[in-house]
């Protein structure tokens, strides 16, 4: 009873619950930590105040004065607040975030020492780019690289450190990141949007793409989390047989949470509410152990830092509670994954949400052109909305009955599949000629902003006033789907924008010509429609049939994202250029290959090392006492009671020797795999050679665990991981 397993167990069960209180009133600490607009106000001038806001809002340049005046009120603001460090914040691509910590204290001549921070660190720093993976872009020995100031996420404190957002550049201004190309992806959508939001109003001067993310993940006892190597290396239990009871009688999802889960997310939901982020919903998941939490929407920008700000919190503040925080996608098998929930959608500078339906014929047309131009953008560009979420740990959710599949389709409901079906026929046009008010679309304007029900399988779903990019794993940066998702429909809205304006310089009528490219768009993107249960095997086949593709592995999807065709369209919208895209792909691929690699290694590892000793000892067991019968009972009583005995070894002498031919096998695949020098070829090695041993291993070892003495079993089990006390 001295395995590492019952130690963890007892500590876990010994746990006495940590209680926490937050102040009563949220609305009186939100935001205390952020140098948001309220304290710029405080703390600048108004003319300083007014040009730190034009730059935000109209993309202007902050001149040094400024930002010398800018950095000053921050270092006051930060170090009224404990605050003894400073840092460039930023978004490498490793897909976390990064910072490097200088203090304010500066040393004088006399000996003293005061505290410094002026435009010049404020504006521009430069951190080691060596070491961070760049595709290429950067040679090791090359070091250079930028971060410069995003003003338009706002600095915060941290661990008595004042961080500021910032995007991170090559010597030879290459981005180095996932916010810099988020920025030109969101600039790209406004001006597209703007323009086409022109064809009905010139009021609109800039629109904003919002983003509302719903994060999922699970929580397990640290002690145990620190038995099992597999979730300590990997993120997720490569064995682990099924526990009797898990989730198949639905009693996790909405129900009570637990004591020390709800002290730890009012913790939680205490800091992040502290540093500006806007969280309002919590609740336990369909499986267990499984939480989520939802803020309000933000602007794209700032939503992306601060999911990547909350999954920092979700790590620091769970140890508290002695707990460690699963993100990836699929950490128990057989179980729900954890996705990461986009709700996507466009807003104009005076408050107009685009996929919203409005009151009027033209406020409806409005958002029908939005409406059919995001589903048309997808459907063009369902490749690469794959790409761009492409994991190996997400391939373990996609399409595992819980999660969206790999194919990429879009739901809308049928009220309005039946008004797109109208348009589609032809009905829609009386009297083009006398205007607007001659525009007759079935069912418009009384759409009501709740006209669908929700289809939880789809991919990309509407759901009333946005969509829901339901395909993005946990672990993921929002950045990567929203970078590609603000470019295809900032490219598909130029392209509705230049038909239309053609119509109307032909001399169509401008309404009539709006509702003309719309139906055209609504024929064109009929295909990647669909209303029924995307898990199932009727929709694999029935959208084969439509042509729409079905890549299930990310060696594969990740090909997209360098393709003929990414690069053209991200180098037309000024995004990222063919270099850049392509330094991207060899990254994520270097990524999954690495990852597998390392599993492949834990698998080996704990197969080799833990599971068979483990057998091999319950099997002795079972063998001294076998013969043991046979010396004291005659024969044929001895042959009708061992039997079972006997049964048992012999399995469990079938199982090590499956586990041990497997275990070789995959390690000499990996080997040859890891010799290969092109990246592609070692890619599809690792998915296609390699990663097949993965169950093969996994079946094995997790009948083993019902074989052998729970006593001796050196793994907590899931039974024991899945329910917290």
């Amino acid at each position: 009873m001295d395995n590492l397993r019952f130690k963890a167990l007892e500590i876990s069960l010994s746990r006495k619950v940590k209680h926490f209180e937050a102040p009563p009133k949220a609305s009186g600490y939100f935001g205390e930590l952020t140098f948001s607009k309220k304290v710029m106000q405080e703390y600048l001038s108004k003319d300083s105040f007014k040009k730190v806001m034009n730059a935000v809002e109209e993309g202007s340049q902050i001149d040094r004065a400024t930002a010398h005046e800018v950095a000053t009120s921050m270092k006051a603001w930060a170090t009224s607040k404990g605050a003894t460090h400073y840092t460039h914040w930023f978004h490498p691509l490793t897909g976390s975030t990064a910072e490097k910590h200088d203090a304010f204290i500066s040393t004088l001549e006399d000996g003293t020492a005061i505290e410094r921070f002026g435009g010049d660190e404020l504006v521009q720093q430069e951190p080691d780019a060596s070491s961070f993976p760049s595709g290429g872009l950067r040679n090791t020995f090359e070091a250079r690289g930028y971060t410069a100031w995003d003003p338009s996420s706002p600095a915060f404190i941290l661990d008595r450190t004042l961080c500021v957002p910032t995007v991170f550049i090559a010597y030879t201004g290459e981005a180095l990141d996932y916010k810099t190309p988020l920025l030109k992806a969101l600039s790209a959508v406004d001006k597209a949007a703007t323009r086409v939001c022109k064809l009905f109003s010139e009021d609109t001067k800039k629109v904003s793409s919002t983003l509302g993310w719903e994060q999922e993940y699970f929580l397990v006892d640290s002690a145990l989390y620190k038995a099992r190597p597999d979730l300590m290396l990997t993120g997720r239990s490569v064995f682990g047989h099924a526990s009797a009871k898990d989730q198949q009688l639905s009693d996790h999802y909405f129900g009570r949470i637990n004591e020390r889960v709800v002290n730890f997310m009012q913790e939680l939901e205490y800091e992040s509410l502290r540093l500006g982020i806007p969280v309002k919903t919590r609740h336990n998941e369909v499986a267990p152990n499984q939480f989520e939490c939802a803020p309000i929407f933000e602007e794209t920008n700032v939503s992306v830092d601060h999911n990547q700000l909350f999954m920092h919190l979700l790590d620091r503040v769970a140890q508290h509670y002695d707990l460690a925080v699963l993100l990836h996608e699929k950490p128990f098998s057989r179980l729900n994954g954890s996705g990461k929930h986009n709700n996507w959608s466009l807003q104009t500078n005076n408050g107009v949400n685009l996929l919203s339906p409005g009151k009027t014929k033209e406020e409806n047309l409005r958002f029908l052109t939005f409406l059919v131009n995001t589903i048309k953008a997808v459907h063009d560009n369902t490749d690469l909305l794959r790409g761009h979420i492409a994991s190996s740990s997400n391939d373990l959710r996609l399409g595992a009955n819980e999660a969206p599949p790999a194919i990429i389709s879009v739901f809308i409901g049928n009220r309005l599949t039946q008004m797109l079906d109208e348009i589609e026929k032809g009905n829609g046009l009386e009297n083009p000629n006398d205007g607007a008010e001659n525009i007759s679309i079935p069912k418009i304007p009384e759409i009501l902003l709740d006209n669908t029900d929700r289809n939880r399988t789809s991919p990309f779903a509407f759901t009333g006033n946005k969509f829901e990019f339901r395909a993005v794993g946990s672990a993921e940066s929002c950045s990567k789907p929203m970078i590609v998702l603000n470019a295809v429909v900032a490219e598909q809205l130029n392209q509705f924008a230049d038909k239309v304006e053609a119509k109307i310089d032909a001399g169509t009528e401008k309404n009539q010509a709006i509702v003309e490219v719309i139906r055209e768009a609504v024929k064109e993107s009929k295909s990647v429609r669909f209303e029924g249960n995307s898990y199932s095997q009727e929709w694999v086949d029935e959208a084969a049939k439509r042509g729409l593709p079905n890549i299930s592995s990310t060696t594969e999807a990740l090909k997209t994202t360098a393709s003929e065709k990414s690069v053209k369209l991200f180098e037309k919208l000024g995004v990222l250029s063919e270099r850049e895209l392509k330094a991207r792909y060899s990254i994520k691929l270097e990524k999954y290959i690495k990852k597998l690699q390392i599993e492949a290694r834990v698998i080996g590892d704990l197969a080799t090392n833990h599971i068979i000793p483990t057998a091999i000892r319950y099997q002795n067991t079972l063998i001294e006492n076998v013969k043991g019968l046979q010396e004291v009972l005659d024969n044929k009583t001895f042959s009708s009671l061992a039997k079972n005995q006997v049964q048992t070894i012999k399995e469990i002498s079938e199982h090590i020797q499956e586990i041990k031919v497997n275990v070789h096998e995959m390690v000499e695949e990996r080997k040859k795999a890891n010799n290969m020098e092109d990246e592609e070829e070692q890619g599809e090695a690792y998915y296609g050679k390699v990663l097949p041993y993965f169950e093969k291993i996994r079946y094995h070892v997790d009948k083993l665990e019902l074989l052998v003495d729970d006593d001796l079993w050196p793994l907590p089990k899931y039974r024991e991981m899945l329910f917290l006390k």
